[in-house]
């Protein structure tokens, strides 16, 4: 494995703990659910994105920490917080969120949609009408596909999916055999719908929705008839689900894979949900089942799954609550022009998701695809959805006897499954797929097509700071550069080399790549600002990215605030530096923005004595992008994109006075508030870019 620079023990002071810091980010989300700016409906989704975002903090994160502390480590992060000190205060932190979170739902959001016709319907407020549609519904739909478990010796505590629906429920008297265990759990099948909506006919209101957990309250006790119901209890566990295949023993990585993926569903529990009205025995009885302390339990005063909401948006049909449709827009370059490739030949295209479609992606594949000049088509592949027309383009081009080789990421966490079913498919076709380099996420965005032409054979490239993933395309804010420069493609032709066959890495003409050299460059461009402004020159930095954490990348950027580069880091989610300290970075400005879209692209720019030089990037500046990743940083060339991608991906962001907010030293973050103007980076690039709002 690559071996990056030796570490070097910074002040422990200079750094921000990263799930710390990731936990701040998780606040700035609640705000979208608490600001009444935002429509109705997408102050749920915000609600339901909180608990999705600590659902995988803890699965990946708070597992990490635990395994720490497992094996009496006492090794910290660049902060220098123990994994003890450091869990208690995660534990602290989310306690914190969850409260708020319950609190903004029940007395804020759903009395507002309620107020709107639509209602989640409390039990005691059922009329005697849908009490009884309820009861059918539950004998014709739930009790058949029900399994309760009453616990006895015959009956161990069963096995509990990660982040099931379960309830315990606390029992009085014998059953026909004699039994008096007193408990039994009952574990919600996972093929149930966890909101239902009742039929308008019986309802006052529009759109009346109730809880599976209600409808199973209600009828508990005819799950264990003659005994007494003492207490019915949602819970519900969180697991870890890191996976983990040892690179000594593999020998076949998507077999391997298979093994792992059966058992992530089981994994050493991290968390415990339950109801708040769960009595302290039968929470306790749970800890010990799962071997988790009291620090581990959350108590949630409604459903333990807010995730299960975040369907009901698209079951409401109220536009007026939405965010409002919008068109993306296309390139001039390509709106007219039928021939995708004399467009690319004629100059670079650079396409901003989502304000600009992502369609003349999949269109140069499919037009790649169905072109008898083209001969090749080489593709990474990281996220791209289960039911994908790019991978379906891939398979056509196959089938018609072009040389389809597809570099597939079978370690993208949470879409291993997706991408080993994409893999079978693939070679069914006859296309060639291999897994990069094992111990090496390949993560760059790479496309690139071989055309034979008059002058010979030309590459068309695409690179990407996003995935070719052709929904989240509409959600996430990336760039994509479409471009046929021979020393571009040359660069690109030879990261598949490295990825599909064996030997040495050769030299780069433009291509920044991890892990061999990316690191290496931004911390040198970084210190060429800071030797420029000791030259009493301008030195200039704007960076964006999701995350900042590389140590050695923080304190470059330190040394260059204390010479005089005036530094604006747009950081969306953890970041680990320290703004604003004096003496140490003074000159360094950092903001996060959070909207509508999710932000995504990573933009490096660098004032480079006025020859503003500018990359465009699939990695943040973290360790692993650095140093545990095949990534690609890639310049925009074009002088007319460079400005585009300044006006358009940085410029906007620092002016943002609505939906920014500004990082302190201690690692909290204040909100922006609009004096005089209001702008909003997002909502000025859909008016400037989409097709029509």
């Amino acid at each position: 494995m690559y071996a990056p620079p030796n570490k070097k023990r910074y002040p422990t002071e200079h750094f921000i703990n990263r799930e710390l810091s990731l936990l701040q980010f998780q606040r700035r989300v609640l705000a979208q659910a608490a600001d009444r700016e935002v429509p109705l409906l997408e102050r749920l989704r915000f609600l339901c994105i909180v608990s999705s975002n600590l659902d995988e903090f803890f699965e990946i994160r708070v597992s990490g920490i635990k395994e720490q502390i497992r094996l009496r480590s006492h090794a910290s992060g660049n902060d220098g917080l123990a994994p003890t000190e450091l869990l208690d205060r995660v534990s602290k932190e989310v306690h914190e969120i969850i409260s708020g979170q319950y609190e903004l739902l029940n007395d804020d959001i759903l009395p507002t949609l309620a107020a709107e016709g639509i209602v989640f319907l409390r039990r005691r407020l059922w009329s005697d009408v849908q009490r009884e549609w309820v009861r059918d519904y539950f004998h014709r739909e739930v009790m058949p596909v029900l399994t309760p478990i009453g616990l006895d010796p015959a009956h161990p505590f069963p096995r509990v999916l990660n982040k099931s629906l379960n309830f315990a429920i606390e029992l009085k008297g014998r059953d026909a055999f004699g039994r008096d265990s007193g408990a039994a759990i009952v574990q919600a099948p996972r093929a149930l719908p966890r909101v239902i909506r009742l039929p308008r006919e019986i309802c006052e209101h529009e759109y009346t929705f109730v809880f599976l957990s209600s409808i199973l309250h209600a009828h508990v006790d005819e799950l264990f008839s003659g005994m007494e119901v003492l207490g019915c209890y949602q819970f519900r566990v969180t697991r870890n689900s890191d996976l983990f295949v040892d690179e000594e023993e593999v020998k076949d990585l998507r077999a391997s894979l298979k093994g792992e993926l059966q058992q992530r569903h089981y994994g050493d529990a991290v968390r415990l949900e339950v109801a708040d009205n769960c009595s302290e025995a039968m929470a306790d009885f749970l800890l010990q089942q799962f071997r988790l302390g009291r620090d581990d339990l959350y108590r949630t005063p409604g459903i333990v799954n807010l995730v299960r909401l975040m369907q009901v948006p698209e079951w409401v049909d109220r536009p007026d609550l939405k965010y409002g449709p919008f068109l993306p827009g296309v390139p001039k370059a390509l709106d007219k022009r039928r021939d995708i490739f004399a467009a690319i030949r004629s100059s670079d295209i650079l396409l901003h998701h989502p304000f600009q479609s992502f369609d003349p992606v999949i269109d140069l594949l499919r037009s790649a695809a169905d072109d008898p000049q083209v001969v090749a088509i080489k593709m990474t592949v990281y996220r791209t959805g289960t039911d994908s027309v790019l991978m379906e383009h891939l398979a056509r081009a196959a089938q018609k006897g072009k040389e389809v080789t597809v570099v597939l990421e079978l370690m993208a966490r949470f879409d291993e499954e997706a991408n080993i079913t994409l893999a079978n498919r693939l070679e069914e076709v006859g296309a060639h797929v291999v897994y990069g380099v094992f111990g090496y996420k390949t993560h760059a965005k790479l496309l690139m097509i071989v055309r034979r032409e008059e002058q010979g054979l030309r590459r068309y490239v695409h690179m990407g700071t996003g995935n070719y993933h052709p929904r989240t395309t509409r959600f996430y804010t990336d760039f994509g550069l479409l471009t046929c420069s021979e020393e571009i493609g040359e660069d690109v032709a030879e990261v598949f080399k490295q990825l599909t066959g064996l030997g040495k890495a050769s030299a780069l003409r433009h291509l920044w790549q991890a892990p061999f050299a990316l690191q290496a460059n931004v911390v040198a461009a970084i210190r060429a600002e800071a030797e420029i402004a000791r030259a009493g020159r301008r030195g200039r930095i704007i960076a964006k990215m999701n995350a900042l954490l590389e140590p050695e990348t923080i304190e470059t950027l330190y040394e260059a605030s204390q010479a005089g580069v005036e530094i604006d880091l747009i950081v969306r989610g953890p970041c680990a530096l320290r703004p604003h300290v004096p003496g140490l970075s003074d000159n360094i400005r950092v903001r996060s923005v959070i909207g509508r879209f999710l932000e995504h692209h990573r933009i490096f720019y660098f004032h480079a004595d006025g020859k503003d030089s500018m990359y465009l990037s699939s990695a943040d500046w973290m360790e692993r992008n650095f140093f545990r990743r095949i990534e690609i940083a890639f310049p925009v060339l074009d002088p007319r994109l460079k400005r585009r991608v300044m006006k358009e991906g940085l410029r906007p962001y620092l002016l943002d006075n609505c939906q920014a907010w500004e990082m302190q030293p201690d690692g909290s973050y204040r909100r922006k508030h609009p004096r005089g103007v209001r702008r909003t980076a997002q909502m000025i690039l859909m008016g400037e870019l989409a097709g029509r709002t």
